[in-house]
């Protein structure tokens, strides 16, 4: 829901109901994480979607009905069913899919939005059987908003379901910290952007570090970046990148971010510059297992020339690191392509 969360809260200021279709269960093999939504408003248009393609035509169909009749419904689509390739799910797996007609009204909805949109944390818990099916409670930092009841479930940390109920956990989105305003940074910027990440430009020289240079950035900021990392509280869901290529930006700065939690730190530059870099970093203390945590060349190797795909291939770097993969070939592994 967090990619559609700006259209959706749209529509409910203007008035106008709709029809949300949310993953709330998959097994095997499934393009897209829980919570992945699409909805449609009565004029027929669509935002979103739940499976990369498979079933949303189906699922569109069941949410104008939805839409019409206002009864909530749960659908399930498998590779066993016998309609599967009917409605194209024959990559293997099974889903299912609660579809609900939002009133522009709705307080549990309203509230998980504007704290999807405010950055924040939520989440969002709704009766997927039962009497109760389709009734939602939003939790934030602020309280509870929404009509369901939930009587104390242990509700789990992370999105899936519980009993009765299905979960949607909400995190803020994760942060790219990119030092160096330089030209590799922008395209950097965009594609994080694209990935849903906030992100901040770092640089202590005012005439690079420019909102004009980087307007799709969330913050441009002019200071040394040891400086500005001491107070960016650097967290697993923060990715780091140096790329400013001067020691006197560097070493102070990865000093800091080697030792911090930081899920991601990456450096810019040849292997000699790396193999300079982890020496006078062992000068000034900084202990094996954090240099080990550098990931310098910065990047997958692409073999790519262009700034664009330098940022692909460091971006590519993070996704991996973030998903805990080896990011080979997948036409030459084994074993489901989604794990």
């Amino acid at each position: 829901m967090n990619t559609i969360a700006a259209v959706l809260r749209a529509w409910m200021r203007e008035g106008r109901p709709f029809a949300l279709a949310s993953l709330i269960g998959t097994t095997g093999s499934s393009p897209r994480p829980l919570g992945t939504a699409l909805a449609v408003d009565g004029q027929g248009a669509a935002v979103g979607g739940v499976s990369g393609g498979c079933v949303e035509a189906a699922v569109y169909l069941r949410c104008q009905e939805v839409l019409d009749t206002g009864t909530p419904a749960v659908e399930s689509f498998g590779y066993s069913d016998d309609d599967a390739v009917a409605v194209g799910l024959t990559c293997g797996g099974t889903m299912d899919v609660l579809i609900v007609r939002v009133a522009p009204d709705d307080t549990a909805i309203g509230a998980a939005l504007d704290a999807i949109l405010g950055g924040e944390p939520v989440t969002l818990v709704r009766a997927a059987e039962g009497p109760r099916l389709g009734q939602a409670v939003a939790i934030t930092a602020d309280g509870f908003s929404g009509p369901l009841e939930l009587g104390g479930p242990d509700l789990p940390a992370a999105s899936g379901r519980t009993g009765e109920f299905a979960v949607e956990v909400h995190t803020p989105p994760p942060r790219l910290l990119v030092y160096g305003a330089v030209d590799f940074a922008g395209p950097l910027v965009r594609i994080a952007k694209l990935l849903g990440y906030r992100v901040t430009v770092c640089d202590a020289r005012p005439v690079f570090a420019t909102a004009i240079r980087f307007p799709e950035a969330d913050d441009v900021v002019v200071d040394w970046p040891h400086r500005h990392f001491d107070k960016a509280a650097a967290d697993a869901d923060t990715a780091v990148c140096v790329l400013t290529h001067d020691e006197k930006f560097d070493t102070p700065l990865l000093e800091r971010a080697l030792v911090s939690d930081a899920g991601y730190i990456g450096a810019m530059g040849s292997r000699a510059t790396h193999r300079d870099r982890l020496a006078r970093l062992r000068d000034t203390g900084v202990p094996e297992t954090a240099l080990a945590r550098l990931r310098s060349p910065i990047g997958l190797d692409l073999n790519g020339r262009t700034t664009e795909e330098t940022a692909l291939s460091i971006l590519a770097e993070i996704t991996a690191v973030r998903n805990g993969a080896a990011a080979g070939y997948l036409t030459e592994a084994q074993g489901p392509i989604h794990h």
